[in-house]
């Protein structure tokens, strides 16, 4: 009898020390290297690290902040370019609407760095392109092909 009581004493003080740690654990941070990816015929290639923090697993699940930093990278000569275009999908309300983000680097084998930040994002998905040069990407870079996943909330 003294063995059972000391055990389930011994089970409730693991149970409140398990508890009280998940209590003071900071926000679920996520941190992974992406790429290479490559545009199609390897005209252009992006390459970086991405880290999210702050998951909350509410309704709509979304990561409090998103940072991606990383490369791309123009391979033609000529008068083309490399785009890295990211599609972010936010939470708004209770609606998850996307915004593009478009780095382009139109300097052969030079590669560009870029870094920037999101808040409430639910996923980051990624094109890599290479095309001529022109303000944004051409709709044909937009939605032919797939687009590679880089982050998705849980």
């Amino acid at each position: 009898m003294t063995i059972s009581r000391t055990l389930a004493g011994l089970t409730l003080a693991a149970t409140a020390t398990l508890a009280a740690t998940a209590l003071f654990t900071p926000a679920a941070q996520a941190s992974a290297g992406w790429g290479p990816h490559h545009a199609p015929g390897r005209g252009a290639t992006a390459a970086g690290t991405l880290s999210a923090t702050g998951e909350d697993h509410a309704d709509l699940p979304t990561a409090d902040l998103v940072r991606i930093k990383g490369k791309v990278s123009d391979n033609t000569r000529g008068g083309s370019c490399g785009y890295a275009v990211f599609r972010i999908t936010y939470r708004s309300g209770s609606e998850l609407p996307f915004r593009h983000h478009t780095v382009r680097d139109c300097s052969y084998r030079t590669p560009k760095e870029f870094s920037f930040k999101y808040r409430d994002v639910y996923q980051v998905e990624l094109k890599v392109c290479a095309e001529g040069k022109a303000a944004k990407p051409s709709l044909t870079c937009l939605y032919a092909g797939t687009w590679k996943t880089l982050y998705l909330s849980k």
